[in-house]
């Protein structure tokens, strides 16, 4: 079992900065790949960007290229995601997930779940 808990979410003016955090904790030795997913009011969970479990890879949605950096630090069982130049188009809920498959971008290969947190741009 493994628990997941999102901060840094906020309110922030188009073109500002966020960075997300994801503390995990429970069974943190596996190798999980962890990605970040969000979904605004009346639309599907999307991919955002992943990060392998040793942080040798990362991958990112072509709307987060460019802007978003994914990292973690695995002795503090973390995970970032750094959002610059942020747009309108960026608000939503986003969530960390957790996953022993291959196939990062997926949602539904993703085994556990963060409560989310609110990023809300402004114009």
């Amino acid at each position: 079992q493994v628990q997941l808990v999102e901060s840094g979410g906020g309110l922030v003016q188009a073109g500002g900065s966020l960075r997300l955090s994801c503390a995990a904790s429970g069974r943190t030795f596996s190798r999980l790949t962890m990605g970040w997913f969000r979904q605004a009011p009346g639309k599907e969970r999307v991919f955002v960007a992943a990060i392998s479990w040793n942080g040798g890879s990362t991958y990112l949605a072509g709307s987060a290229k460019g802007r978003f950096t994914i990292s973690r630090d695995k002795a503090k069982n973390t995970v970032y995601l750094q959002m610059n130049s942020l747009k309108p188009e960026d608000t939503a809920v986003y969530y960390c997930a957790a996953t022993g498959g291959v196939a990062v971008v997926t949602r539904d290969e993703y085994d556990y779940w963060g409560q989310g947190t609110q990023v809300t741009v402004s114009s």
